[in-house]
């Protein structure tokens, strides 16, 4: 009686054990997401209207494993996700590293966003220390903010000069390209953060206290280079970055002066906008094209823009692009607003 009681007991908690093993199995294949899993699409209006105390967002991207538009921000050196309503939330702050938020560009096959970090003396964490000095590249997680790497470009330059990191492109291996508007650098940044200059050029040297290197996007296996303070375009191809060639843009006549952020468009297009900012340019949204791998291009078209001060276009919701205002102009002459605008192009 005792040896039957004794099997029955083994059985019993075997029984018991193989139950609790087999629930969280079973909860986690129930409730884990589908790799690749998109949310539903936002309904995101033609204007975004967007309000935050002082947010001065300089550049915006479209996270679209999340269906939602991400800025950083100037002023307060953070990552903030932009609703419909034009309200937001803060996704990065991480004050230890991030002074000014400039370029941004979302990676969602990786989770992740990537972000410039400079200083031009107008953010709250501004310092002597920084200002002008700075250059970094940051990765986030696109779920929780979280830091993924951060690194120091300026450390990477090695020359104790002047230095200010600026906008951000891919490569389709998920290799980050960054130009830095105080040096005529650009940086080469692998997903696990490492970083050395991919091409240093004089010709690319900003004048004294002036922007250089702003835009950055890449089209056919080569980097588009846009030169903020004279309005000049370049290409770097990318199995040799060292042969930094001038494109000739026939009909631009002066008008990509002051060309700031820059974007794929559709049909190949690259989408660039221009401002007055710290150049005599002019509120505009433009279109390049190319027949010839960007060996030449033309200006297909200039758009007069709407909100004074744009710096950056990106894509959105339904194919469209939408371009960002975020009161540049008043930032820089000492006085804060409250509202920036996203507007479909």
């Amino acid at each position: 009686m005792r040896r039957q009681l004794r099997r029955a007991l083994v059985a019993a908690a075997a029984t018991t054990l193989l139950t609790v093993v087999a629930v969280p199995a079973a909860g986690a294949a129930t409730t884990a997401p589908a790799a690749g899993a998109q949310h539903a699409p936002a309904r995101y209006p033609a204007v975004v209207d967007g309000h935050a105390p002082s947010l001065h967002p300089e550049g915006v991207t479209w996270d679209a494993a999340h269906q939602r538009f991400l800025v950083g921000s100037l002023r307060h050196g953070t990552v903030s996700v932009v609703r419909p309503d034009g309200s937001v939330r803060t996704l990065v702050d991480d004050p230890s590293a991030l002074v000014s938020v400039i370029g941004l560009h979302a990676d969602p096959a990786r989770g992740r966003v990537l972000l410039a970090n400079g200083d031009n003396g107008v953010g709250l964490r501004s310092s002597a220390a920084t200002t002008g000095l700075l250059a970094g590249i940051g990765a986030y997680d696109l779920e929780t903010g979280r830091r993924i790497f951060y690194t120091d470009l300026a450390a990477v330059a090695g020359d104790g000069g002047p230095h200010f990191a600026n906008d951000i492109a891919f490569g389709p291996d998920g290799t980050a390209y960054v130009t830095d508007s105080r040096a005529p650098i650009v940086y080469r940044v692998g997903v696990d953060g490492r970083a050395s200059v991919l091409l240093r050029d004089e010709r690319l040297a900003a004048a004294p206290g002036g922007y250089g290197l702003n835009g950055i996007v890449y089209q056919d296996g080569a980097l588009l280079l846009g030169k903020y303070d004279d309005g000049t375009l370049w290409r770097v191809a990318l199995r040799h970055p060292s042969e930094v060639r001038p494109v000739p843009v026939g009909g631009a006549g002066g008008a990509l002066v002051g060309l700031d952020g820059l974007a794929a468009g559709r049909g190949g297009a690259v989408l660039g906008i221009t401002n007055a900012l710290g150049a005599p340019g002019r509120d505009a949204q433009v279109e390049l094209r190319s027949s010839d791998g960007w060996r030449t291009a033309r200006l297909a078209a200039v758009h007069p823009s709407a909100d004074p001060a744009p710096t950056a276009v990106t894509a959105g919701p339904g194919g469209h692009h939408y371009q960002l205002a975020g009161r540049m102009d008043l930032l820089f002459a000492g006085t804060t607003s409250d509202t920036f605008v996203l507007r479909r192009v």
